[in-house]
């Protein structure tokens, strides 16, 4: 029996049967019209386990604690997003049966559907993503018990069942499930930052964050400007918006050495820590939740970490403005004209429309930064959420064959993305009256691809992807996420990287 273990978090992979092995709670992923295995096929109920998708059903086989079964609906339709779904609802079940450990006896990768990778990614993911909490502000009752939490978890890859696995599965899947745990465990991490008060996660605190980040990774470097650098950079929009505030601006540059022969990525993440609208004040209702207005900071920081993790033969750089955006005597007003770091002017007609000045100024420095291909992620728009909902993400992009990359990566990690189109009629609206662009058109059309056309006023030539997570944020309902942060846009550029890594 061979066992491969995957750094601190005991996630590992063997080669056990299921009845040579002492879990907490063995699980079985079991396809419509296919038959349990021999070491659940006796047990007590076993002929009601169904195998419709997201359904369980808990057995109780002799020679084993408990073993649950878990639908898995057509083989035709599995793939690593339904595993990661089955591998969330799983993971809850187990805390509910406090089950600290839980080894997953995987489909056979025979007739059709994943294979070993996908396998391997969904379940890990799943279950890291479900087991997430934050609770770091509860004072606890000491006379409660800690919630349970899954331990381990086990993949199971018995070699002697036939053809059920092919040759060197139990090595390729413990490197697949490595690269996943690293990724959700990074995710999780991005969840974090999103979750935390204004009053904690201040641009200062994620500076400080960037820089535990490139201590931990010794091909990361990172550098931290302050307000009066950003000034002398003339760096216009993210001086404007930060003004009202009594919080220091940052502009947060990392840098990731990888090596490779592929084009240098650059990754910029919006970074406003809590967004009250400025002078265009913002309703009072839920304006708490505006502390996630930087989940596109959180999402590229932690990816940075991730890729610099996996050690992926890529070079990046990555720019994430951050600023509060408050209203005070000192803040910036409508009808203001700024003057962004490329030069450009633009009339501030609407302070709540903030997210796009400092993704300019930001997007202008990672292309003179030597960023080849650049991707930005921001919670930019509402108009996001009444086009797409909270399912896909939008894309706007200069290059097809970027958007196609990005569209791709979000297949792959379940972090859909939809491109919607760039023309000239939407670029006339971001023209100014009296400077070169507005921030906010007097006319109320395309809002989301009217931002990404502001955008790409400051790439020039690069080919560049915009990602508006403002929809996909938080909030979501998917089983491996539930309703607070998701720390979408992590598995995402991290599965960009790999793409393009070379």
């Amino acid at each position: 029996m061979g066992i491969h273990r995957l750094g601190d978090m005991d996630v590992s992979v063997s080669q056990a049967k299921p009845g040579e092995i002492d879990v907490g709670l063995l699980v079985v992923g079991l396809c419509e019209g296919e038959a349990l295995p021999e070491a659940l096929a006796s047990a007590a109920g076993a002929g009601d386990a169904k195998d419709a998708f997201e359904k369980l059903s808990l057995l109780h086989p002799q020679g084993l604690k408990r073993a649950l079964v878990v639908g898995l609906g057509k083989r035709e339709e599995l793939d690593a997003e339904r595993l990661r779904v089955a591998a969330a609802l799983v993971a809850k079940e187990a805390a509910r049966l406090e089950a600290a450990s839980v080894a997953w006896l995987l489909p056979s990768t025979e007739g059709g559907g994943p294979g070993l990778e996908a396998l391997a990614e969904g379940i890990v993911t799943g279950t890291i993503l479900a087991g997430y909490r934050f609770d770091r502000f509860r004072s606890g009752d000491p006379e409660e018990p800690a919630p349970a939490q899954i331990e381990s978890l086990t993949l199971l890859v018995p070699m002697d069942e036939g053809t059920r696995f092919p040759p060197g599965a139990a090595e390729e899947l413990a490197s697949a499930a490595g690269a996943a745990r690293i990724c959700a465990e990074a995710q999780n991490r991005a969840r974090d930052l999103q979750g935390l008060p204004a009053n904690v996660a201040t641009p200062s605190f994620l500076g400080r964050h960037a820089r535990e980040i490139a201590s931990a990774h010794p091909a990361v470097s990172t550098d931290v400007l302050g307000r009066g650098e950003i000034a002398a950079k003339k760096m216009g929009g993210l001086l404007a918006v930060s003004q009202g505030s009594a919080e220091e601006p940052k502009l947060i540059v990392m840098r990731y050495e990888g090596g490779g022969s592929g084009p240098t990525l650059g990754l910029v993440g919006k970074g406003v820590t809590f967004d009250t609208g400025g002078i265009s004040l913002k309703p009072a209702a839920a304006m708490q939740e505006m502390k996630m207005d930087m989940s596109g900071a959180a999402a590229v920081l932690e990816a940075v970490g991730a890729i610099a993790g996996l050690k992926l033969a890529v070079n990046l750089v990555a720019v994430v403005p951050t600023t509060e955006n408050m209203p005070s005597g000192t803040a910036i007003k409508p009808g203001d004209i700024i003057t962004q770091y490329n030069g450009k002017t633009v009339e501030v007609n609407n302070t709540d429309a903030e997210g796009r000045l400092i993704l300019a100024d930001a997007l202008a420095y990672a292309v003179e930064l030597g960023a080849e291909r650049i991707v930005d992620l921001a919670t930019l728009t509402g108009a996001v959420l009444i086009a797409l909902g909270s399912t896909y993400a939008a894309v706007i992009s200069n290059d097809d064959e970027l958007a196609g990359e990005v569209e791709g990566a979000g297949e792959a990690t379940g972090e859909l993305v939809w491109r919607l189109p760039l023309h000239p009629e939407y670029k006339a609206l971001t023209k100014g009256s009296v400077a070169d662009l507005t921030n906010a058109a007097a006319k109320r059309k395309a809002g989301t691809i009217y931002a990404g056309s502001f955008l790409e006023e400051f790439v020039g030539e690069t080919p560049w992807a915009h990602v508006d997570i403002a929809g996909t944020a938080w909030d979501v309902g998917r089983a491996y996420v539930g309703d607070g942060p998701t720390g979408i846009g992590v598995r995402l550029l991290v599965e960009l990287a790999r793409r393009l890594a070379g």
